[in-house]
């Protein structure tokens, strides 16, 4: 089962970045910081999440509740419930349903992921998904002068993220980088449409179990990579090429995340070994997997 990537801990510095703002004169322009979030403490917010994961479907619901953190920083502490898998409802361990997630779109908290090792295998990819779409708005409360359609920002990212949980997924890793663009702003409708591009590094860093996984799949180096260990005791061994397309409905009164959708396609070759160092395994097998995630807000 493919999960999503994450900016777990993306840091932009100046030397990170390249700036291209191309606003569009005939198009309305953005009031000045209408996409900044404006957090209230003891807000909650609860977003119907619907997914399709290869042959996986999923629905669950995300809830929030609005705190202020000791040092600062505006969080929103997320629980998950009523999750359904391929149509039936899903009961999940207590240790689980106890969890909670910390997300937040304040630019002076940079984004961190939980640990996932604890965490019912079925509830990885909403986890993620969801903060899939929270890292990629944070980025634009960051890079705060993005505020009229057209603007254009890419943030090369530095660092590989992981979704492994060390029992089932050994490895699960993938490096992308960031293509930001303010799509369209409505003030009437009081919305914006933003538009985030994940796209292969030129030359990603990651580190692959084994040496045949770097040979490139799809006409560029590959930047995904994911071994799960099978109920058999062997290994499923994959790398390849990954991007998606996020697309997210902002508020320009108060910068929540009213609605946002990612198309996810990973273009992969895989081999089941017999092995954990992935030595000896049978022939490579072309596959290609799409993910399609949506959220909307529903209170």
């Amino acid at each position: 089962m493919k999960v999503p990537s994450l900016a777990f801990a993306l840091i932009l510095t100046p030397l990170a970045v390249t700036a291209q703002t191309k606003p569009a004169p005939e198009a309305p322009a953005a009031p000045a910081n209408s996409l900044v979030r404006h957090y209230h403490e003891g807000e909650t917010l609860t977003y119907h999440m619907t997914a399709v994961n290869d042959d996986w479907h999923y629905t669950v619901d995300a809830t929030s509740t609005v705190k202020k953190s000791p040092d600062g920083p505006w969080l929103e502490e997320f629980r998950y419930s009523a999750m359904t898998s391929n149509g039936q409802p899903v009961t999940l361990a207590p240790s689980t349903t106890d969890l909670r997630v910390l997300l937040s779109l304040d630019p002076s908290r940079n984004p961190a992921g939980p640990d996932l090792s604890h965490v019912d295998p079925r509830l990885v990819g909403p986890i993620t998904d969801l903060m899939t779409f929270y890292v990629d708005d944070w980025l634009f409360q960051k890079i705060s002068f993005l505020q009229h359609p057209g603007d254009h920002f890419y943030v090369p990212n530095p660092q590989p993220s992981s979704w492994a949980d060390g029992t089932r997924v050994l490895t699960g890793t993938d490096q992308i980088d960031f293509d930001l663009n303010v799509h369209s702003v409505d003030p009437a409708a009081h919305t914006a449409v933003l538009v985030v591009h994940h796209v292969p590094p030129p030359q990603p860093n990651i580190k692959f179990p084994a040496g045949w996984m770097q040979t490139p799949v799809a006409g560029t180096p590959n930047n995904w990579a994911e071994v799960e260990k099978t109920k058999e005791g062997k290994y499923q061994a994959g790398a390849g090429k990954e991007t998606f397309d996020v697309t997210l409905t902002v508020s320009t009164l108060d910068g929540r995340i009213l609605a946002a959708t990612m198309e996810n396609p990973v273009t992969t070759s895989s081999r089941l070994c017999d092995d954990a160092a992935l030595t000896h395994c049978g022939d490579a097998q072309p596959r290609t997997i799409h993910r399609h995630v949506e959220i909307t807000l529903v209170q």
